[in-house]
């Protein structure tokens, strides 16, 4: 058996041209574009290159993005007055605040600062409430994209064993809240498991985002079971995910690559994020394929 190669790339293309669609409607009926306003602290390269990425594919959505760079010594103060600003602001229906920030910053308090409506990223912890008694809310970039490759694969996630590996605020924890939205029985497994192969091997799902390279071994993968690496991790051959690849795509059903599996999906889905809190604000209805 060789694998289906979960291409993310091409259903993050897919995602970002309804968007596109949806944000030509929403345009002709409030004549204003949706505005996602980014904010990065410091001169971090990889963070950079994330809030780059972002502002591309916001323009190329029809939407406005606004970039605020601030020194990586600037007080707290100075931040949440920003975020403060934005929030008041008409024009802005998303904000972001790009992690990590410098240590002289407290990060909980620069998040549940943010407009729980204009929370895009989803990590605020009123939205964190929502998502979890099945409230509306913003649900974090990159599990949401992992649940629609997943429905894009499988269909139907109703009655699968998912096992989510890693227990996350912004990954882990809202996995699980969301495969059991869609009616999986889920476990989560972490630093602390006695025995993480056997619940994996029992797993129809298996989400992996604990951040070690090749952690999980083909040897635990059920044979058919659909697999979603979230892991981003730098070694010296290159950019490599949490699941020894080359071992699972000989016995999984389905698997995303690393990179260009899970990565296009989250900024895909903070666009999808940023219209659905315009369409919400303005009271535009929301096209049912975003």
């Amino acid at each position: 058996m060789t694998a289906t190669i979960i291409d993310g790339k091409a259903h993050a293309a897919a995602l970002r041209a309804r968007v596109g669609t949806g944000v030509e409607a929403f345009v002709a009926a409030t004549g204003r574009k949706p505005g996602l306003a980014v904010v990065l602290v410091g001169e971090d390269a990889a963070s950079a290159v994330y809030v780059r990425n972002k502002g591309k594919a916001t323009v190329a959505a029809g939407m406005a993005s606004i970039e605020h760079r601030l020194s990586a010594d600037v007080d707290q103060d100075t931040l949440l007055a920003l975020v403060d600003r934005l929030n008041a602001d008409p024009a802005i229906d998303g904000i972001l605040v790009q992690l990590p920030l410098p240590t002289q910053i407290d990060e909980r308090a620069v998040i549940t600062r943010i407009d729980p409506d204009k929370d895009v990223d989803g990590f605020h912890p009123v939205n964190a409430g929502r998502l979890a008694i099945g409230i509306d809310g913003f649900v974090p970039c990159t599990p949401l994209g992992c649940v629609m490759l997943l429905k894009a694969v499988c269909g139907s996630l109703s009655g699968a064993e998912a096992v989510v590996i890693g227990r996350s605020n912004i990954v882990g924890k809202p996995m699980a809240q969301l495969l059991l939205r869609e009616s999986c029985t889920v476990t989560t497994v972490h630093s602390r498991t006695r025995d993480v192969a056997v619940h994996v091997r029992a797993a129809d799902i298996v989400v992996a985002a604990v951040g070690i390279p090749g952690f999980v071994r083909a040897d635990w993968i059920k044979p058919g079971a659909t697999v979603i690496d979230v892991g981003i991790n730098r070694t010296v051959a290159g950019l490599v995910g949490d699941v020894d690849y080359a071992g699972a795509v000989e016995v999984s059903g389905a698997i995303t690559p690393v990179p260009g599996g899970v990565g296009p999906m989250t900024i895909a889905c903070l666009i999808r994020n940023t219209y659905v809190s315009a369409c919400r604000r303005e009271g535009v209805a929301i096209d049912p394929a975003i």
